[in-house]
């Protein structure tokens, strides 16, 4: 078998927000803008990297979601304990300084880990968990 990973799904709740942090701050490509029935799906990825993408989605867009359910979601990204994503970059400490400069949320600063990496934490304008590697 031959199998990648072409897309990974984080929730948004405010699309320029999400734009401004993903395509302004972390200088990922906008591949896609997509509305329907007042919500707006956006796919972004690294530059140099087609075959990877993250899909920013309306989180409470999926048939079947009870009211109960999109409640549950909407106290979930508050909190920032419904979504994480890991990435990766070669100059760890150039990135941390950049999202320190703009109103992102740090949850951690870079740290060498007991695990044998370093990196550093913060969170996007949903409250997703946004972990971030050193590469190399």
């Amino acid at each position: 078998m031959n199998i990648s990973i072409h897309a990974s799904f984080l929730p948004h709740n405010d699309p320029e927000a999400s734009l401004a942090f993903y395509r302004d701050l972390l200088g990922f490509e906008v591949r896609n803008d997509v509305g329907y029935g007042g919500m707006r799906w956006i796919t972004v990825g690294p530059a140099g990297q087609p075959g990877v993408s993250i899909v920013l989605s309306p989180p409470a867009a999926y048939p079947g979601i009870t009211d109960d359910e999109r409640r549950t979601i909407a106290e979930m990204m508050a909190k920032g304990t419904y979504a994480a994503i890991l990435l990766a970059t070669p100059d760890l400490e150039g990135t941390f300084a950049k999202l320190q400069a703009s109103d992102t949320e740090i949850v951690q600063e870079p740290t060498d880990q007991p695990y044998g990496v370093r990196d550093c934490a913060v969170r996007d304008p949903a409250g997703s968990l946004i972990r971030i590697q050193q590469l190399g």
